[in-house]
């Protein structure tokens, strides 16, 4: 084989070798597209009687997702969703509405809140006195 046609078969090798998979994984492949313009927020919120979350069986689950529109098996997504807004996700600052009249039976609830808020995320756990006190904090959000 003389030296020219040595040349350019090395180099079609070569050129093949090199560029091949790049043109192979670019069809095959296509880069994925942004899943949304919206980070995460979906919560998992429990609740069950108790002192701490360690000690009890969960009674009662429901999942809340926000975005980029409420839903999930929380009963009242969307108001638990707009109140979650208002407080910028921070669960800990819902305030006892003054309405609503609970007796002073203690018989503890613990409520926990897992997942994700605007991609950051999130692990809440609080004790109330009774399940009537639970209900009074915010107007939808632990209202399950």
């Amino acid at each position: 084989m003389p030296n020219t046609a040595r040349w350019a078969a090395t180099l079609t090798l070569t050129a093949t070798a090199v560029c091949g998979p790049l043109t192979g994984a670019a069809v095959a492949a296509p880069a994925p597209a942004p899943a949304g313009l919206y980070a995460p927020s979906a919560l998992v919120l429990t609740v069950g009687h108790g002192e701490t979350s360690a000690a009890v069986t969960p009674e009662r689950a429901v999942t809340l997702t926000c975005a980029p529109t409420a839903s999930g098996t929380h009963p009242a997504a969307s108001e638990a969703c707009a109140e979650l807004r208002a407080v910028g996700g921070d669960l800990g600052i819902l305030e006892a509405r003054n309405d609503v009249k609970c007796t002073k039976q203690y018989d503890p609830v613990v409520v926990t809140v897992e997942g994700v808020w605007r991609g950051q995320r999130v692990a809440y756990e609080r004790t109330f006195a009774n399940e009537c006190v639970k209900s009074t904090y915010g107007t939808a959000v632990f209202t399950f």
